[in-house]
């Protein structure tokens, strides 16, 4: 029996110890808090909130500085909370109280109902006279119903500027995106033609040629910006540099009508730099006794003080037979489409006069050394190179 009455005892204890914590609970009360803004989601200071239970005014007070406030120990119910400020407007909610609970941010609206005569009362219950600006009201006439922005939602305004910001930072990615794409495009055209980055395109003695930018020179040397780096190119190596221009294409017209079955012509094949020889004398005759002229050195080139373009140098003939009308043929590349000119010089050698009486002053004889001179106009236009062809004739 004593075993059974001790645990009588405590359970009457326990029961009695959590009756006592619920009262206490429920003495204490839950507490109301939130912050009020108007249309542009800032705070509002000095606004007039009122808590109503069954149009009972419960709770007065005003927001401080910061636009917040508080109701303390409030039992458990509905609520309607009415806030009215004179400059941003008035808003309603109902609200719920079971806990401590935080409503967030409660927009003030700005529509009013004009001369719309309100009753007021205070809160010990005695009528008030009707007032444009009360300081106590327990029912407005404007009922604002409860939206999204009473809700705490943000406002319209800041939806909208949200959204605008998100369009602009994707139209600057999609930008920085294009410029991207146009940089790889760029890079791709440079390896496949070097002189849609570097214009200038320098010819040296030992036969190579260096696409680059030039950016710095002296009488000694030049230092020259190119796709694998820098280079610095000794002056008395350069035979010439070509400053060259590029031309867009143009598109060939095909009328309509051929234009399934049409097919462009083969683009014409520039010439490379040869030695031949017309050679009219027997076939039999040794190979050892032909002509056979070839240049000697490099060809030189300089400008006059009227723009037009000079170049000269000098061919020898090293066969064992007279080499007549020697001449030299320059193929001038106009542009990267494949058009040429051809401009053709003649040796200044030796006269000599032939069986029907021509007297030609082009001729080398075995070991001899002529030199030419090709004049190039200003207005020949530009040009991005030239290659050369060395042609003569064989009279007995």
């Amino acid at each position: 029996m004593t075993l059974i009455q001790s645990l009588q005892k405590r359970v009457v204890f326990a029961i009695a110890v959590f009756i006592l914590l619920g009262t206490f609970a429920f003495a204490k009360g839950a507490t109301l808090s939130g912050k009020i803004v108007n249309s542009d989601g800032k705070k509002v200071k000095k606004a007039l909130l009122t808590l109503l239970d069954n149009g009972k005014v419960v709770k007065e007070e005003k927001t401080g500085g910061n636009g917040k406030f508080k109701f303390k120990k409030l039992p458990e119910g509905e609520y309607v909370l009415q806030v009215v400020h004179d400059e941003y407007g008035s808003a309603e909610m109902t609200i719920t109280v079971s806990d401590n609970k935080d409503i967030g941010d409660l927009a003030l609206s700005n529509i009013k109902e004009a001369d719309t005569p309100v009753a007021f009362k205070s809160s010990k219950g005695d009528d008030v006279a009707e007032s444009s600006s009360p300081k106590r009201p327990e029912r407005i006439s404007v009922t604002v119903p409860q939206t999204m922005e009473a809700m705490g939602s943000p406002s319209k305004d800041f939806i909208l500027n949200e959204l605008n910001f998100e369009i602009k930072k994707l139209s600057a990615e999609f930008k920085h995106l294009s410029q991207e794409i146009d940089d790889l495009k760029a890079l791709s055209k440079m390896w496949v033609n070097p002189l849609t980055i570097y214009s200038k395109e320098i010819i040296l003695k030992n036969g190579s040629t260096v696409f680059g930018k030039i950016i710095y020179q002296d009488d000694k040397s030049i230092k020259v910006e190119t796709l694998i780096g820098y280079l610095i190119v000794d002056r008395t190596t350069v035979v010439r540099i070509v400053d060259n221009v590029i031309t867009e294409d143009t598109q060939e017209y095909v009328p309509e009508q051929i234009r399934e079955s049409y097919t462009p012509p083969p683009m014409p094949k520039l010439a490379q730099p040869r030695y031949t020889s017309s050679n009219n004398s027997s076939a039999e005759a040794s190979a050892k006794f032909s002509a056979n002229c070839v240049l000697v050195g490099n060809i030189a080139e300089k400008k006059d003080g009227q723009g037009n373009i000079i170049f000269n140098g000098e061919i020898k003939n090293i066969g064992g037979r007279r080499s007549d009308f020697v001449k030299v043929d320059f193929v001038f590349r106009k542009n990267w489409s494949g058009e040429t000119k051809t401009l053709t010089t003649f040796v200044k050698g030796s006269y000599n006069t032939f069986d029907t009486g021509i007297v030609s002053d082009a001729s080398l004889l075995p070991g001899a050394v002529g030199k030419f001179d090709l004049f190039v106009p200003r207005d020949f236009g530009t040009f991005i190179g030239y290659s050369y062809v060395i042609d003569w004739e064989e009279y007995q």
